[in-house]
């Protein structure tokens, strides 16, 4: 089978992914892999590091973190967009093993060759949203609806309760 997409430098941030073939909606792109940490090993691994703007860490549930800096593929060159065309999904191992569940990446409109893939990291940090942590994390993706953060804000307490289907797709320590 011909590759479908390639790693090259994006207009949006350093690196991209891009579609080298048409991509039909609804295609499976690519497995977002690394190795698996516990959320306490990265913790300790990243600690400070929401300073940077920066990182290949993604949720996986709620025992295990993907650390694609180690491991990874170039999904993790993916970059966010406030108008993405492709999402996360999360597949659970049929056998309940946590550490077994994987990230996919799924186009959510049919793609261009050419067209960088883009999904919506979701980002939450435990920490207060200050201009300066904003900024740090300022979304590039030039939408016309940016909301010019990758940050998200907070879950206030009834809407953490009605938690979506699919987890946030990024994990920044």
């Amino acid at each position: 089978m011909p590759r479908r997409i390639a790693a090259r430098r994006s207009p949006i941030h350093g690196n991209g992914v891009f579609a080298l073939t048409d991509i039909p909606a609804g295609t499976e792109l690519i497995e977002y892999r690394g190795k698996r940490l516990t959320h306490a090993q990265a913790d300790r691994l990243y600690a400070n590091t929401s300073d940077t703007g920066h990182t290949f860490l993604f949720t996986l549930n709620d025992k295990y973190v993907i650390d694609a800096n180690s491991e990874g593929n170039i999904a993790r060159w993916i970059n966010h967009s406030c108008k993405p065309n492709c999402r996360a999904l999360l597949e659970e191992d049929e056998g309940g093993d946590p550490r077994k569940d994987r990230v996919l990446i799924e186009s959510l409109r049919a793609l261009r060759p050419g067209e960088e893939l883009t999904y919506d990291y979701g980002i939450v940090l435990e920490e207060r949203l200050t201009p300066r942590l904003k900024a740090i994390w300022a979304c590039r993706c030039g939408a016309r609806k940016c909301v010019g953060t990758m940050l998200r804000p907070k879950r206030k307490p009834a809407e953490a309760r009605r938690k979506p289907a699919k987890p946030k797709s990024a994990r920044k320590a």
